[in-house]
Parts: structure tokens; C-alpha cells; sequence
């Protein structure tokens, strides 16, 4: 009868997630062709081979990332990671060995991560801080086969030899060993379908994508409080080894829509990159809004922002007066995404909630549970502060809900409220962006 039970409640959160990405644009009638293919590829190859197989099919020609190099295509994207990948099984690399990816936001990126993936590896996003001597010890601990790195970095990688190669991604030389060069020499051939499935580990040792069982968890919950939409255009200046910016790439892959990203942070450039490309989100780090609504208030009534519709903000908690500057700049966009590594997305703040409670971290997200609990794990009642436990129903129930790390309360009218770090300082959850991120 309890299996019954889990499996009705299994498939009731589904539909209730497949309602939110048909909503979305992400299934429906215009997707029904695509489905077939990127349902192979999600068995052969896992899930982020899946996303970027989904939209080459529907939307080939829409361009799938705009960096400083100028726009590539879904299918341009599909098939340089292609390319790369059978180069890199060439020079040996095969499934399960470690792909580490030391790179800014660039097309660089997306071609290794797509590459690696489609090899069956596992994939180690570094932080750029992560250079000198640290680097060479994350390498030999983590048992790193091939590196790709920016050339930026090349004076830290020391003595650094991984045994499937390092590669040059960013260059402004292109050589024998640079991606570009792979790419042009690679076969567009179809890859052998890997003994694994790739895996995604974030700099913090979390895993990003392909540990989960598959649902439309990760999207629909999401969705269900964020009016993202297919075909449009993201921009997003998060460093895309931040959980954030990862999550958000990745959606925008799966959506189909445009990824607007650059190797640094410079706001008016953002502000210029918003009205120019007609974009429709904005994914920030608080720190990077408030340089961005710093801006002088000449700068956004001489650009035509009126495409809009979300400012989503991660990495740590907003302030009022940020809020109430946003809206003035941006109008009434603002979402704020609360969670944790080992809880995932746990709620989202909307216009509406910030401007009722600026300091709120919203409300659960559909599908997930979150309990205020004291020490001992029993359920506080609205308004008491105590530890804020999460999970989601889907894959593991609503009984196996795990710490955030932080304190936090409800109000009467369902808002949570972060109050601090637990045991620890004031803080949030979040994984907070790094300093590097901020330049």
C-alpha cells in the first residue's frame, strides 16, 4: 500500500512538473519531433547530451550562445563537441576518466563540456581561483586525465602533464594543442555510445548533473515559479562553474533559448549586451546586481530594456535597498532562488514577495517540502526560528528531508525567512560567489 502511495505521488509531482515546461515552451506540439532523438541520446548519453540533442533538433539554427567570439548555432554546437570528442577518443580518453575544465565563460566551455560528455567522463568544473600549487594538488587528488584551461592560466600549471593532454581553450594563438584546432580535425561521425554516463562536479565537490534519477524536477520545479520561456535570450554574467550559472546554462539549453555570456563582469557592458540582444532574463549574483543598478540612472533610460521579465538572483541574500533600486531600474523582475548543496533549489522570492518582504526567501517551490524543526527534528510552529530542513518528493520523498546549514522561520502568510547560518555566523545557504566572479 506505501509503494501505491509513493508511486501515485511519483506520478502526480511529474505531471504537475510536465504541466509547468509545457507551459514554458518545452514540451508541446513544436518539440514532438524532437523527442525521439533526444530520448536516445538521454539513454546513450545522459542528460546534458540530451538537453543539447533536444534543441539541435527543434531549433538547429537559433543560436544556441552569443560570447565575444560572435553567436553559434545549436547544430554548430552539437557538432564541434562532436568533433572534439572523437579527437580526445583518438588521443585515448575513454569513459569514466576525469575531464577537468579550467575556463571562464566562453564557447570554450561548451564545446569541452558537451565533448566530455558525450565521452561518458567525469567532468570537474575548477574555479579560475584554483591555480598554483592548489591546482596541482585538486589534479593529483581528483585524478585529473585531461585539462582544459584558458591561456591566462598557462603560467600556473607548473608541471602539470595529464596523461590524456592539456588542452588550450581561450587563445589568442591558436596552436596544435588548442580546441579550435581539434575541432577543425575532428570527425562529425556519431561517438560510440560509452560504458558511462557522464557526471558533473562542481568546484565545492557537489554533483551538478547526471546523479539524479531522471525527472522534470530540476525544470519544472523551477518553473513553477519562474515565467522562463522557450526561444528567447538569457543573459548571464555568472561564472558558469557557480551552481547557479551551470543551472541556468543548462535550462537555457534545454529551453532552446539564447545564452548571452562573456569572460568578465563588466556592468555597462552587461547593461549595452541586455537592450542590444533583447534579452528577456538576467542571472546574477547580488553583488553583480548591485554594481549593475549602480550604474547612473542616464544608462538605463537611454536603453530599451522593455524585454525583461526576470532578474534572477542566487549566491547569498538581497537587501531591501537593492530590492527597492531594482525595481526602480528593472521594474518589478526580480526573483530570488534560495537553496543549498544538499538540498538543491529550495524556494523562490517573486516581485510580488520582495516587494511585500524584501528580506523573504520566498516560497517553496512546487513539489518540494521544507520544514522549520528543533534540535531534536520535530516540526516549530509559524513564526518560532529553528533549522530549515529540505527535500523534494521526487526522487526521494518527503520524509527524507536534509539540513540547509541555516536557521530560518515562516510567517503567517507561508515566506520563509533565513535568520543565519546554523552554529555558525549570519549567513545564507547558498553558495556564495566568489571573488573572482566579481571583476
Amino acid at each position: 500500500m506505501d509503494l501505491l502511495r509513493a508511486l501515485g505521488r511519483r506520478a502526480w509531482t511529474e505531471a504537475e512538473y510536465l504541466r509547468w515546461c509545457a507551459a514554458a515552451g518545452l514540451v508541446g506540439p513544436r518539440s514532438a519531433g524532437a523527442v525521439p532523438a533526444a530520448a536516445g541520446a538521454l539513454f546513450r548519453y545522459g542528460s546534458l547530451v540530451a538537453a543539447l540533442s533536444f534543441s539541435a533538433q527543434r531549433c538547429g539554427g537559433r543560436a544556441a550562445l552569443i560570447d565575444e567570439s560572435g553567436a553559434l548555432s545549436y547544430t554548430e554546437v552539437d557538432d564541434r563537441s562532436t568533433r572534439l570528442a572523437n579527437e580526445w577518443r583518438k588521443r585515448g580518453l575513454r569513459a569514466g576518466e576525469t575531464v577537468a575544465l579550467l575556463v571562464r565563460n566562453h564557447r570554450g566551455l561548451f564545446d569541452a563540456l558537451f565533448a566530455a560528455a558525450k565521452c561518458g567522463t567525469r567532468i570537474l568544473l575548477l574555479n579560475p581561483d584554483f591555480t598554483g600549487p592548489r591546482l596541482s594538488e585538486v589534479a593529483v587528488r581528483e585524478r585529473v586525465d585531461l585539462l582544459v584551461y584558458d591561456q591566462e592560466f598557462e603560467s600556473a600549471l607548473g608541471t602539470l602533464s595529464p596523461r590524456r593532454g592539456a588542452y588550450r581553450a581561450w587563445t589568442e594563438s591558436p596552436q596544435l594543442r588548442s580546441l579550435e584546432t581539434l575541432i577543425a580535425a575532428g570527425s562529425s561521425e556519431p561517438l560510440p555510445v560509452p560504458a558511462e554516463l557522464a557526471r558533473v562536479v562542481l568546484p565545492d565537490g557537489s554533483i551538478a548533473a547526471g546523479a539524479q534519477a531522471w525527472s522534470l524536477q530540476p525544470v519544472g520545479a523551477l518553473l513553477s515559479r519562474v515565467p522562463l520561456r522557450a526561444r528567447e535570450v538569457t543573459e548571464c554574467p555568472v561564472p558558469l562553474f557557480h551552481s547557479l550559472g551551470f543551472a541556468m546554462a543548462l535550462l537555457s539549453v534545454g529551453l532552446g533559448s539564447t545564452l548571452v555570456i562573456r569572460r568578465r563582469f563588466e556592468p555597462r557592458r552587461v547593461l549595452e549586451s541586455m537592450a542590444r540582444n533583447r534579452a528577456t532574463a538576467l542571472i546574477v549574483a547580488p553583488v553583480m546586481l548591485s554594481r549593475l543598478t549602480d550604474l547612473d540612472p542616464l544608462s538605463f533610460a537611454e536603453r530599451d530594456l522593455s524585454a525583461l521579465r526576470v532578474a534572477l538572483v542566487g549566491g547569498s541574500r538581497l537587501g531591501g535597498e537593492l530590492c527597492r533600486r531594482t525595481a526602480h531600474r528593472l521594474g518589478p523582475v526580480l526573483y530570488h532562488v534560495y537553496g543549498s548543496t544538499a538540498a538543491g533549489c529550495v524556494a523562490v522570492a517573486t516581485p510580488a514577495d520582495l516587494a511585500a518582504e524584501p528580506r523573504c526567501a520566498g516560497r517553496p517551490l512546487a513539489g518540494t517540502v521544507v520544514r522549520i524543526a528543533d534540535e531534536s527534528g520535530a516540526a516549530l510552529p509559524v513564526g518560532e526560528t529553528g533549522r530549515i530542513l529540505a527535500g523534494n518528493t521526487v526522487p526521494a520523498g518527503a520524509d527524507r528531508l536534509v539540513p540547509t546549514g541555516d536557521l530560518g522561520r515562516f510567517d503567517a502568510a507561508g515566506r520563509l525567512f533565513v535568520a543565519g547560518r546554523a552554529g555558525g555566523p549570519t549567513g545564507s545557504g547558498n553558495t556564495v560567489v566568489s571573488e573572482d566572479s566579481r571583476r
